[in-house]
């Protein structure tokens, strides 16, 4: 099931922020995430908050519909336009995620879209995304998302191989992602990224070469490689207690990653996060370097989670109680918390450490500068970065990117 969501104070039912967080906007990025909460099966390895029309009829989901859905984001949006008030920014970055955003109509989908360009206005060259499932696209869909203003498509690949998309319950055949990728690139896509995922149970270093080859076989001009995460509550955790697939294996991860790296780097792409890697400058995700980089966004749709000004707040996870709130002209936010001054540093701490530029050493406390200088030392700190006043994982780091990180913040 859907992970938990956090604690935190109740959020007011206009949904206003306290002035602190909107202090100094006009000086940050602004982004909108777009959650569609959809999907035509469940995949083993998922607890994202995610629903099939057999559990939406079982659990009350009337007002939550996939034909009124875009209605529901398009009010939400509206309600974040009274609330940011005169905030005189444009959007920069629009991300449109899931569950599977395209077992909607490409025309809700523009019109969620649509919505955000009509509160806020998009900045000159935004990037617009979606994620896409292979099998739920076809040459005409993507060149209606195109016409709509979408700007980059994302397609779930995981797999090359067969038998590894039948462990992760993935219903789309090989080869089929390929493809969409010059489908997309015939639509008018410049950007076009494929999402994998390596250390499956039952996966070979073979597999995981011959995935990576056809993805980079494929022409995208980005690639995120995720270790597989075997979260609590899901088939996939089921099976694994059972015995019925093995456990993943730390090692074996680090392997896998390796590969990818010198696969990626040999064919001209360069690591710009530990998990992704882009072509150029210009074929990076933005949208998550925002997220990377603490700016602001909101997260519009069940279970969507936002941040303005160290204010971050989450929206009540099942549709029906979304639709409701909004239809009594109620915020959806089920909490909040409002970030300290040092819970907002070790957060920097956290994720700029991931990025290829690394964070500044001045964010770190005399305990993680003393580790940071030992990291140098042990390989896992790049030296000259550190010597410029940066903290910049080497390749070995990013293979132990989480206990750096604990020694950095500790």
């Amino acid at each position: 099931m859907p992970s938990v969501l956090p604690d935190g104070e109740p959020m007011p039912q206009d949904g206003a922020l306290p002035a602190s967080a909107v202090a100094g906007a006009a000086g940050r990025p602004l982004g909108f995430y777009l959650h569609v909460p959809y999907c035509a099966t469940r995949c083993g390895y998922c607890d994202f908050n995610t629903y099939t029309a057999t559990e939406l009829r079982g659990s009350g989901g009337v007002l939550a519909s996939r034909e009124n859905y875009a209605e529901m984001v398009v009010e939400e949006i509206r309600l974040a336009r009274k609330v940011l008030g005169d905030d005189p920014r444009r959007v920069e970055t629009v991300f449109v995620g899931g569950g599977t955003p395209t077992l909607l109509d490409a025309g809700d989908l523009g019109r969620m879209l649509g919505a955000v360009r009509d509160e806020f206005g998009l900045a000159e060259g935004a990037e617009v995304t979606t994620e896409a499932n292979p099998e739920s696209v076809d040459p005409r869909y993507l060149e209606r998302l195109r016409e709509a203003g979408f700007t980059r498509v994302s397609f779930g690949m995981q797999s090359a191989r067969q038998h590894v998309l039948r462990v992760l319950d993935r219903t789309h055949t090989p080869g089929r992602p390929e493809r969409c990728v010059a489908e997309a690139r015939a639509a008018g896509f410049d950007h076009v990224n494929l999402d994998l995922i390596y250390g499956t149970p039952g996966e070979s270093d073979d597999d995981w070469r011959a995935s990576l080859d056809a993805a980079l076989g494929a022409g995208p001009d980005h690639v995120s490689a995720y270790a597989l995460i075997v979260e609590k509550g899901t088939q996939l955790a089921r099976r694994i207690r059972r015995g019925e697939v093995p456990m993943t294996d730390d090692d074996v991860h680090a392997d896998r990653y390796l590969i990818a790296e010198e696969a990626l780097s040999a064919a001209g792409f360069r690591w710009y996060e530990v998990s992704n890697w882009a072509t150029s400058d210009a074929g990076r995700c933005r949208h998550n370097e925002l997220y990377w980089r603490g700016a602001d966004w909101w997260g519009a749709g069940p279970g969507a989670h936002s941040h303005v000004g160290g204010v971050r707040w989450w929206n009540v996870k099942h549709p029906g109680a979304y639709a409701q709130a909004l239809s009594e002209g109620r915020s959806p936010g089920a909490g909040r918390e409002v970030l300290t001054d040092e819970e907002r540093r070790v957060e920097r701490i956290l994720l700029e450490l991931r990025l290829a530029e690394g964070c500044p050493l001045d964010l770190l406390a005399p305990a993680g500068a003393a580790a940071a200088a030992r990291a140098v030392t042990d390989g896992l700190l790049e030296p000259e970065p550190y010597a410029e006043g940066r903290a910049r994982l080497t390749l070995r780091g990013r293979l132990l990117a989480d206990a750096v990180v604990r020694d950095l913040v500790d």
